[in-house]
């Protein structure tokens, strides 16, 4: 069956599962890191700390990360993420007493390189797999990419939450280091060697991007995720746990269920936003969604100053969130694979992939800082989520500057 598809094809999905099983243990990693160490009385705070690096490094391998990819090939930089995400996975395997703050912000640094590494690399070979004159296909490919991977991240969460209860944190571990281990090794064997490799060798500088678009469309990338992580990363997990009372079962599960259907959207943002018609997005389409978006976190916050029952509120909120937040992160994913230069692919996207990871990184500190200065309960959440609506209408606001058809 598979030797009868092109070759092309044939590389899309082997790009594909090694995404797939990637985002697996990055969204485990995820939750377990969090539930694990908030049950052993860290501060949100110091939870959002552990991440710090995450992020960093993150910023920094999108950088040059790009670079690398134009240089060595996208097969090499995927496949070294993947490796590195095996060496993460095992730095968390020594004794519970090694568990310092140092120690896993160093293995969360290492899973930081490795997720931006991979992500930069599976984003980046589309361009390259689709012909330039069909930008249907490639927005149809982007976001089925996208979206199935926020699926398994939310799945990810749910296995988090889910390994932690039935085989405890290090048991949890050993198990996701040895399943990547074997996608590693498959991966080394059927990904091509050439892909993505740029024709004429950019230099080091060329990691900044010097397109007015791509770097427009970076910034609103950067406040849009700084968006979503100031009350998603540290902040609303804590607050199901400690506020609602929800065990790891509940708050796991919960917040995988969201992630799945927020991925589930992203893969279906074409139909919605006008693909079915013959349109593909532009500026005016991004601002549009997210000028939506930037109202959710308005009214979530205004609702919990209210005696509205708070987990039926966040259950509402999150829903709609949700819906947004996949229209917009999948229009951007399009627009940057659309916007890049084909030779040498890897740089824009990676420069891209950079604001995305200083969004995060943006976000997950705020996340934390916030969430504690204003009272770790509902006046905690309610401060984050204004910060979320702001940096919403600032993501809004750059989006007038973007492309548009008729440009």
């Amino acid at each position: 069956m598979l030797s009868q598809l092109s070759p092309a094809i044939r590389q899309y999905l082997v790009v594909t599962g090694n995404y797939w099983a990637f985002t697996l243990t990055d969204g485990a990693l995820r939750m377990l890191v969090v539930l694990h160490f908030h049950a052993l009385g860290y501060s949100p705070l110091e939870i959002a700390l552990l991440f710090l690096f995450y992020e960093i490094f993150g910023v920094i391998t999108n950088l040059v990360g790009g670079w690398l990819g134009a240089h060595l090939g996208l097969n090499r930089t995927m496949n070294i993420g993947l490796g590195l995400q095996i060496v993460a996975l095992a730095m968390l395997l020594v004794p519970a007493a090694m568990l310092s703050v140092p120690w896993v912000m160093a293995a969360q640094a290492l899973s930081g390189i490795a997720k931006d590494l991979n992500k930069m690399s599976a984003k980046s070979s589309i361009k390259l797999l689709v012909p330039a004159d069909a930008q249907g296909a490639l927005y149809k490919l982007v976001a089925l990419l996208t979206g199935s991977k926020n699926a398994l991240k939310g799945v990810g969460f749910f296995l988090g939450g889910a390994l932690l209860m039935a085989l405890g944190f290090a048991g949890a571990i050993a198990a996701m280091a040895g399943a990547l281990t074997l996608v590693w090794l498959a991966s080394l064997v059927l990904l091509k060697k050439d892909l993505g490799k740029a024709k004429s060798k950019p230099k080091f500088r060329d990691i900044f991007s010097k397109s007015r678009a791509i770097n427009i469309l970076s910034a609103a990338r950067l406040c849009l995720f700084g968006a979503r992580d100031v009350w998603f990363v540290v902040a609303l997990p804590v607050f199901l746990s400690q506020t609602l009372g929800w065990d790891h079962w509940q708050t796991g599960g919960f917040l995988a269920l969201w992630v799945i259907g927020y991925g589930l959207v992203q893969a279906l943002a074409p139909r919605i936003t006008g693909r079915a018609s013959g349109r593909v997005p532009d500026g005016r389409t991004a601002l549009t969604w997210a000028t939506l978006l930037s109202a959710v976190p308005v009214l979530i916050a205004l609702g919990l100053g209210t005696t509205f029952d708070p987990a039926v509120l966040l259950i509402a909120g999150l829903l709609l969130f949700g819906v947004l937040f996949a229209i917009n992160s999948s229009l951007h994913s399009y627009l940057i694979v659309s916007l890049a230069r084909a030779d040498g692919v890897s740089l824009d996207v990676g420069f891209y992939y950079m604001a995305n990871a200083m969004g995060r990184l943006l976000g997950t500190l705020l996340s934390g800082w916030v969430f504690q200065a204003a009272g770790l309960g509902a006046s905690g959440l309610a401060a984050c989520l204004w910060i979320s609506a702001a940096l919403l209408l600032l993501t809004a606001l750059i989006s007038l500057a973007l492309p548009q058809a008729s440009d």
